[in-house]
């Protein structure tokens, strides 16, 4: 194999393992997972390198067969529709301070959710739920010789912001709704390692991302009878670590692949308090909690795995095949997906790169109902339901621009 096939992809042919990671991260992400994070562009052999991308997302899980409290159908639908389509944007620049020392700035969405089943037996449960998320990161990494390659220590600290609200029904007659509306902040940070052989397109790396803890939480609880002020205790979104390899295989040729843990476990049931109730009083079942989030989640792993080609000096494409085991276990609708994704790219310059991505997922079949938690507190008695094999897609674009 020529080394300079392999030089070249490591620089445009590599170019959408980004873009499709985006994708299908987006289009299989369990817990509350969207974008999740994202570092590749700090790898950049640029001096100077900034891209843009948009991921849309559109699930197509049904909810079928549901039922309100012990079992009771509430005369107000059986179905509904599981999940609402959602966009994934990420904008990010890095820049070569020194000689083996490189620095990136960027802002993604890494967490969401959102449902909007409207009226139907599981009301009670949830008539709309919709979290978003901001996060504000910098990274950098030191490199240095080491054997045939480089190695690299990366570190890094982010600032995350994380609000939304959940509807349910809370009166059958009349028919009645409460709102909760919950915002919150905090930082986190990450560190790793990789090593880097460019004669041959190799990079390894493994990167920890820390918990953000959110010990601000705050908002409203709205209900027929007016307003009034809540707070949560402190919980922390999940922290992860990532392991990535690739390697060029013949000339024009790249594999690839993944494997990545999140925390998921960490957000089981989250209970919300009227200002008044002081925090001794604020626990999950306590004689302080007025309501409560339950997510009842186990931790998610994901693999992937893919193959990629560099036609020419303007164009290239990837393919990629993951598995995502689902945080849901019995309450809940994340069940495992698989997800198959690709993408090409259009480098018309050295400077610019032109990129488009998609992929198309089944997300398997289950049940939700009651499930009982490490702490014996029980979620999921206020509505059951079905779901079958469900079809998500996924469609991705981008720029990236260098000197």
């Amino acid at each position: 194999m020529t080394i300079l096939r392999l030089k070249a992809l490591l620089g445009a042919g590599c170019f959408s393992l980004t873009l499709i990671g985006t994708a299908m991260n987006s289009a299989h992400a369990g817990g509350l997972e969207r974008g999740g994070y994202d570092i590749d562009l700090l790898f950049d052999p640029a001096p100077f390198a900034t891209e843009a991308e948009a991921t849309y997302v559109m699930p197509d899980r049904k909810y079928k067969n549901a039922r309100g409290p012990t079992g009771a159908d509430l005369g107000l639908g059986t179905t509904a529709n599981g999940a609402e389509g959602y966009w994934v944007p990420r904008i990010g620049g890095k820049v070569q301070v020194v000689p083996g020392v490189d620095c990136m700035v960027d802002y993604s969405q890494p967490w969401g959710a959102h449902t909007a089943p409207g009226i139907w037996n599981g009301a009670i449960s949830n008539i709309e739920t919709n979290i978003q998320s901001n996060n504000y990161a910098a990274t950098c990494s030191y490199k240095m010789d080491a054997g045939k390659g480089q190695i690299r220590f990366i570190g890094g600290v982010f600032y995350q912001e994380v609000y939304g609200f959940k509807e349910g029904l809370v009166s059958l007659a009349p028919l009645a709704t409460g709102r909760v509306d919950l915002s919150s902040s905090g930082w986190g940070w990450r560190a790793g390692l990789a090593y880097e052989i460019p004669d041959i397109a190799l990079r390894a790396s493994l990167v920890y991302n820390s918990q953000v803890k959110l010990d601000n939480i705050s908002g409203t609880l709205t209900t027929p009878g007016g307003s009034t002020g809540i707070y949560a205790p402190t919980e922390s979104m999940p922290d992860s670590l990532e392991f990535k390899l690739q390697s060029g295989i013949a000339p024009g040729w790249l594999a690839f692949g993944s494997v990545k843990w999140v925390n998921w476990s960490v957000l089981q049931s989250v209970p919300i308090c009227p200002t008044y109730a002081p925090s001794a009083a604020c626990f999950t079942n306590g004689p302080g909690q007025a309501t409560s989030l339950d997510l009842m989640y186990r931790d998610g792993w994901t693999v992937t795995g893919g193959i990629g080609h560099k036609f020419n000096d303007q164009w290239s494409a990837a393919g990629q095949l993951s598995w995502d085991r689902g945080t849901s276990h019995g309450y809940g609708s994340q069940s495992d997906t698989w997800t198959l994704g690709g993408g090409v790219a259009y480098t018309p310059s050295a400077n610019i790169e032109f990129r488009l991505a998609g992929a198309i997922g089944v997300m398997t079949s289950g049940r939700s109902g009651t499930l009982v938690g490490e702490n014996g507190y029980v979620a999921g008695e206020d509505a059951t339901y079905d779901f079958g094999n469900d079809l998500v897609t996924a469609l991705s674009g981008g720029v990236k621009i260098k000197f």
